[in-house]
């Protein structure tokens, strides 16, 4: 995790307020901003930065992200992220983060006055005057008092949107696949199905993020459900109406008009639809205002100092496990996690590729989600997951074939009674370990049967072994004279079998562990 958060050189390559840079610098960390690069320019540009921050401009591709060596965090100063290939980004162990609350009141009353606009035709009446006509007659309007505005997408905008139009008695209809029924009510919000709202509504407008499920939402076969003259919005993003159905419904008279802030291409080429005489369209201003410009700067500029100092995690959108792993009671049960994950990995067989973690008291009920993931880095790390950390564990686990499950336990009998306790076993195997957290620090308890006679502090550098012999230890001990290395603790298992296990603190890690055999079996370095 530590990692994750030493970001020292962060590139703006979009326009953002000054407050962003601001920021950033006065925490030591060093800006550059460089707009309007190329693809190619951006590719050769990243590999020197931690951090990269953007608006909707800049496009963080596959192949950006393959060029970004040292890059750990994408910041969207704004909300959604379809300008960056998040699913890269998560396989190259990058926290993708957006400051969705930043820009909702801009967007929000844009959209309200798309709606006005359209409801009124405010743009051409008034360009009709500057050309020196006075048509009043051309420009006939209609009220709002009593309308339906369906709004699909009901999170931060499109209640701001919501809110807003009912002090014109607007009645105010939606959509949403997540968000429950009983919350939108809340905000005066009914939902129905997508089917129901098609022949409701007077007005639409569209709040949802750019996916494949709602990629021409509204298309020719939904506008010919619609009321007839229905008038849409679209301040999300270009592709949630299909341009092409829109302008066949406004020529048609299926569509009455249509207030459009985003395009499919921008700047769009094909002008067909900013041409229309019904159509009202601006070029990307949602988030153009000082307030909304301010606000994403600051917020995506606190979110990332907070990253690096370890506090929080806002705005995540690709780490879920690490949005609980700033806490500071939270930290040292991760990092258990991970070196259980590694005592496993190292000493067992792993044919079964399945494995469950049970927790115990200590407040650890809904510790399942970031232990899962910080077990899962333990057990993947290695020559074939150099770069598996809290944001892609999932996905290798995914793809390796390994199954981590997790289950707590409010009654501690069978494991130990008293304070949390975690333990990491494989399905179907006796082998695992246990270890729980003294104070800030993550100890062993248990390694495969055997309890330690003292909990072992998962600290410094660690030789793990079984010993074949009481008889070997002096033998061993002589051999990390030998090369040089101190001895700093000394713990062993109460199990008086062969199965004993015991593990040395030492004072840098053994070079080579050759020289160990015939004295100890399993044998296996690590530093925590």
């Amino acid at each position: 995790m530590a990692q994750l958060t030493d970001i020292r050189r962060v590139l703006i390559s979009d326009s953002l307020d000054p407050c962003t840079r601001q920021i950033l610098q006065a925490q030591g960390i060093e800006v550059q901003e460089k707009q309007n690069l190329s693809a190619q320019q951006l590719v050769a540009e990243i590999r020197d930065y931690d951090g990269l921050i953007v608006r909707s401009a800049t496009k963080v591709t596959a192949e950006v992200l393959a060029a970004a060596d040292r890059l750990k965090l994408v910041g969207r100063a704004g909300t959604g992220v379809d300008n960056v290939d998040v699913e890269a980004a998560t396989r190259k162990g990058v926290i993708v983060m957006n400051t969705p609350s930043g820009n909702s009141i801009s967007a929000a009353e844009l959209t309200c006055g798309m709606i006005l606009c359209l409801s009124r035709q405010i743009p051409q009446a008034a360009a009709s005057m500057k050309a020196g006509n006075w048509d009043r007659k051309k420009y006939m309007g209609a009220e709002l008092y009593g309308k339906t505005l369906g709004i699909l997408g009901l999170g931060r905008i499109g209640k701001e949107v919501a809110t807003r139009m009912q002090s014109f008695n607007m009645k105010t209809i939606g959509y949403d696949p997540i968000i429950p029924p009983e919350v939108t009510a809340t905000f005066g919000v009914q939902q129905f199905t997508l089917e129901e709202i098609w022949p409701l509504c007077d007005y639409i407008t569209v709040h949802t993020p750019l996916l494949p499920s709602t990629t021409g939402l509204l298309n020719d076969e939904t506008f010919a459900k619609c009321r007839r003259g229905v008038q849409v919005v679209n301040c999300a993003r270009g592709g949630i109406i299909d341009e092409a159905a829109l302008l066949r419904a406004l020529e048609s008279g299926q569509c009455g008009g249509a207030g459009l802030d985003v395009f499919t291409e921008e700047p769009p080429r094909d002008r067909a639809l900013v041409n229309h005489p019904n159509v009202i369209s601006c070029p990307h201003l949602g988030a153009s205002t000082r307030e909304a410009q301010n606000r994403c700067g600051e917020d995506i500029a606190e979110q990332i100092v907070d990253l690096v100092k370890g506090k929080a995690l806002v705005g995540a959108v690709n780490a879920p496990a690490l949005s609980s792993a700033f806490a500071p009671e939270t930290k040292p049960w991760i990092k258990l996690g991970e070196v259980l994950g590694t005592f496993v990995r190292n000493s067992s067989s792993l044919e079964n590729p399945e494995f469950e973690v049970t927790t115990v008291g200590g407040g650890l009920a809904h510790a399942g989600s970031f232990l899962t993931a910080a077990v899962t880095v333990g057990i993947l790390t290695g020559a074939e997951h150099k770069d598996v950390n809290l944001v892609n564990a999932g996905l290798y686990a995914k793809e390796a074939g390994l199954k981590v499950t997790a289950h707590h336990h409010q009654d501690a009998s069978g494991l130990y009674l008293g304070e949390g306790r975690v333990r990491l076993s494989i399905v179907g195997k006796t082998q695992g370990a246990v270890g729980t957290v003294h104070g800030c620090t993550p100890v062993l308890l248990e390694l495969h049967g055997t309890r330690f006679r003292q909990p072992v502090p998962l600290v410094s550098h660690l030789l793990v072994f079984r010993t074949v012999g009481a008889r070997d230890l002096p033998a061993l001990f002589g051999v990390l004279e030998k090369s040089g290395v101190q001895l700093q603790s000394y713990n062993t298992s109460s199990s008086s079998s062969s199965d004993e296990w015991s593990i040395l603190g030492l004072s840098s890690p053994l070079t080579s562990l050759e020289g160990l055999s015939p004295h100890v079996a399993s044998a296996f370095q690590m530093s925590v």
